[in-house]
């Protein structure tokens, strides 16, 4: 059993927590406003028909400091924030996505010179970031899981720089039931962003390596 340690506690955050909890990890939950503020939903989690392992809340940094993998998945304009010494040489899931109504312009983003999750690794030098889930509704994490074998079984993607990384995030994903697709290093990670084929839909391995490698960058559209 090990502790995933949450960023951010919206709709991805707390689809994340209710899948860990299923499959008996311990969960730590923090947000921008305080653990005070995530007492109802700490509640609700407690209460969850299955639960196999425990959750508390915390500020960010006492999530970062508990996790043996770590989620950031809070908005893109607020990264900076994310704490940085406890995450120094864990390994950090990046769930973001890039929406300049919310985020504001992003000039390197833009002009896709980088990535989301590679501004994440930038803001967290010691960590080792992967990017994963952020091409799967909330509502999809906690529902579409299946035993590993289950024919068609929906596959997420995965991008980062770290084999090790990769490996262990990929583990996770097996354990919510899910296949795993590599992108490659964490610059690839564009093909998963949105408006790309494999954003939202539910693919199994196949379709998604297929929609993945069709996926163009937003200055070739």
């Amino acid at each position: 059993m090990t502790t995933l340690g949450l960023i951010g506690a919206g709709n991805i955050g707390t689809a994340l927590a209710q899948a860990a909890l299923d499959a008996g990890h311990d969960v730590v939950l923090s947000n921008s406003r305080g653990p005070q503020t995530l007492t109802d939903l700490v509640t609700a989690l407690e209460q969850r028909p299955g639960r196999r392992g425990s959750v508390r809340a915390g500020t960010a940094a006492e999530a970062a400091a508990a996790a043996d993998l770590a989620v950031v998945t809070i908005p893109l304009k607020n990264v900076d924030q994310v704490p940085v010494e406890p995450l120094a040489g864990k390994v950090v899931i990046d769930t973001n996505n890039y929406y300049p109504q919310r985020d504001g312009q992003i000039a390197e983003l833009d002009d896709e010179s980088t990535t989301t999750a590679e501004l994440l690794q930038a803001h967290l030098p010691t960590s080792r970031v992967v990017k994963a889930f952020n091409h799967i509704g909330a509502r999809d994490i906690v529902e579409q899981g299946q035993p590993a074998g289950t024919p068609h079984r929906r596959a997420l993607a995965v991008a980062g720089d770290d084999a090790a990384a990769k490996e262990q995030v990929g583990s996770f994903i097996a354990e919510l039931g899910f296949d795993v697709v590599d992108l490659g290093p964490l610059a690839e990670g564009w093909r998963i962003q949105r408006d790309t084929p494999g954003y939202g839909p539910r693919m199994d391995a196949e379709q998604l390596r297929a929609a993945t490698a069709a996926a163009k960058r937003y200055r070739d559209m």
